[in-house]
């Protein structure tokens, strides 16, 4: 049998920023075990963006590596403005004003201005405002035409352009500024895997998203980034018409609150997978380690707590973009991944009942994985054009690898943010399904990744070169230097 090393299951995205900037950091943050970048359009320019761009397509070349870039929307946040002398002190009790005016000067600590104008339309009396994460809280007392006159109610220092957040969420900002529009064009001049879509609240954010990206020319995956309490009540319709989804418990966490986070983040996994979808989890993973060369236990405890629930990704960003150790960081949570895989196999309802079946496509990848549990095999191998094939495969959790063999560069890193997908780069030279398929087993077994003797399930379509086609399960033997010894068709 196959003795290479453990491979990883779960994915990793990692944040860039000044702090992988640093000479030899990018291919640093790679080698350590990165296989998704994310560019936060939040902060800088679209050249910054350009180059780092091409920087990243540089260093995977030059370290072997196939690589993804996730371009994330800044979105609608809403922030306070200015301040004319710099932070202020708030204390609890104080009066303080939000001027939601155009024109509003610089703030001080009895009042400042609003990204949002519109906020005086979506608020009222009692409500609670939370600025700077929750760090600093207001309790509205009016609202005054322009203005929404509060009371601190957990007091602090406030600085220019934090986030506020309405508890409870009910914020009717479109999801899709001006700039994000702009920014969808650059994200497919770039040539972007995937498009991070925030603070969606509704399927048709995304629908919009999708055909603005398709009018730009690009054919990113759409990533939606679940932040506000206003999606939870149709998430199942966000989750179907994205391609892969993210819990960002940063602006979540304060709209539902600390206490309902954890199981709120293990049911966004839980549907987010149950609807064929991928699914990463975000914000604060390693926290201290923006500081700090090690993470602390409770760190530890959260990123593994992930991984057992089904996430196909963790997702750094702080840590990465802007931290003191980016590629100890990127190592910790590649460490805590793989004792997290090693400690709890996954146990998965095979049954159709369980998955929705939609497709040929799917039900050939649940025959595969359900063959596979039965009998055992040391891999599955799908020969897929689009990636679609390799996404049904791993949504059936198991400890067997996925090698997703595709001779399309944008197909392979679009499905490097699949849990236990290998994608390889395979070019055939037929169009005949049976010769392809020795055609791969031979070179898998080239590369180390399959063993004399090792038995592989292999899924393929009749036509080989034609995507969506998938419906065509066999199972491979391997012989001496790769040669299949029995293929029958099952």
């Amino acid at each position: 049998m196959a003795t290479d090393t453990p491979s990883r299951r779960t994915k990793i995205v990692a944040t860039l920023g000044p702090a992988t900037d640093a000479p030899g950091m990018l291919e640093k943050i790679l080698t350590e075990g990165v296989n998704v970048v994310r560019l936060n359009l939040s902060h800088g320019q679209a050249d910054d963006h350009r180059a780092r761009a091409a920087a990243v397509r540089k260093a995977a070349e030059k370290v072997g590596r196939e690589v993804g870039i996730l371009a994330d929307l800044q979105g609608p946040k809403i922030r306070v403005e200015r301040f004319a002398n710099g932070p202020v002190e708030l204390r609890d009790g104080d009066p303080f004003v939000l001027d939601c005016r155009s024109d509003a000067p610089p703030g001080d600590n009895t009042r400042v201005g609003v990204s949002y104008l519109g906020l005086p339309r979506d608020v009222e009396a009692g409500d609670v405002l939370l600025l700077d994460d929750g760090l600093v809280a207001l309790t509205v007392l009016e609202v005054a035409g322009s203005e929404i006159r509060c009371k601190v109610l957990i007091g602090g220092r406030l600085s220019d352009r934090k986030g506020l957040n309405r508890q409870g969420g009910g914020l009717s900002v479109d999801a899709l500024s001006e700039k994000d529009k702009a920014d969808i064009k650059l994200a497919a001049e770039i040539g972007a895997d995937f498009l991070a879509v925030s603070f969606v609240r509704s399927a048709a954010d995304m629908d919009l998203a999708r055909r603005l990206l398709k009018e730009a020319g690009g054919n990113a995956s759409l990533v939606a980034k679940i932040e506000r309490a206003d999606a939870i009540p149709v998430l199942g319709e966000i989750i179907d018409a994205s391609d892969v989804v993210m819990v960002a418990r940063g602006d979540l966490g304060v709209e539902i609150g600390d206490a309902e986070l954890p199981g709120l983040q293990k049911k966004i996994i839980r549907e987010t997978v149950q609807r064929n979808r991928a699914v990463i989890t975000a914000t604060q993973m390693l926290q201290s380690m923006v500081r700090s060369p090690i993470p602390t236990r409770a760190e530890v405890l959260d990123v593994a707590n992930a991984v057992i629930d089904g996430t196909d990704a963790v997702m750094l960003s702080e840590e990465s973009a802007a931290g003191a150790h980016p590629d100890k960081a990127v190592a910790a949570l590649r460490r805590i991944c793989l004792g997290a895989e090693r400690q709890f196999e996954p146990k998965e309802d095979l049954t159709k009942n369980a998955h929705h079946l939609d497709r040929t496509d799917q039900a050939i990848a649940l025959a595969a994985m359900l063959l596979a549990s039965e009998i055992g095999v040391r891999a599955i191998v799908a020969l897929t054009e689009s990636g679609a094939t390799a996404q049904w495969l791993s949504r059936y959790r198991s400890a067997v690898p996925i090698y997703a063999l595709s001779p399309f560069d944008d197909a392979r890193r679009r499905m490097l943010v699949l849990r236990d997908v290998q994608p390889v780069k395979f070019t055939h030279d037929t169009l005949n399904p049976a010769v392809s398929a020795r055609e791969a087993v031979r070179q898998l077994f080239t590369a180390g990744k399959l063993a004399e003797g090792d038995r592989v399930v292999l899924t393929h379509g009749d036509h080989i070169g034609k995507g969506g086609g998938t419906n065509t399960l066999k199972l491979l033997s391997v012989g001496a230097d790769g040669v299949v010894e029995s293929l029958r068709d099952l």
